[in-house]
């Protein structure tokens, strides 16, 4: 699998989100997340399925849609599995985007 930097950014922003971040209970709208990722919101929603079609996202609602990260499912997934390889490739994260010390 190629890496797709654009899903990567995506799962780690959900993956580290927190009520900080201006998450309710650490659900979020795909056109926040698109502004925190700096990713259009179409190109978002599209990695979101993605995710959420391997079982690694829940969402909730219609109109509109919230988004949370699975970590009981995710820390369950096949260690061969290309998203999670993906997202377990740390080597260019920059975690200071994640947490304030």
């Amino acid at each position: 699998m190629y890496e797709d930097i654009e899903l990567k950014k995506v799962g780690l922003e959900l993956m580290f989100m927190t009520p900080e971040k201006g998450a309710v209970d650490n659900w979020i709208t795909a056109v926040e997340l698109a502004k925190m990722v700096e990713l259009p919101a179409e190109t978002v929603k599209k990695k979101l399925n993605i995710l959420k079609d391997a079982g690694i996202v829940s969402v909730r609602g219609i109109n509109p849609k919230y988004w949370k990260f699975d970590n009981y499912s995710f820390q369950r997934m096949d260690e061969n599995d290309e998203i999670f390889m993906l997202l377990c490739s740390f080597d260019d994260v920059d975690f200071d985007r994640y947490f304030q010390y």
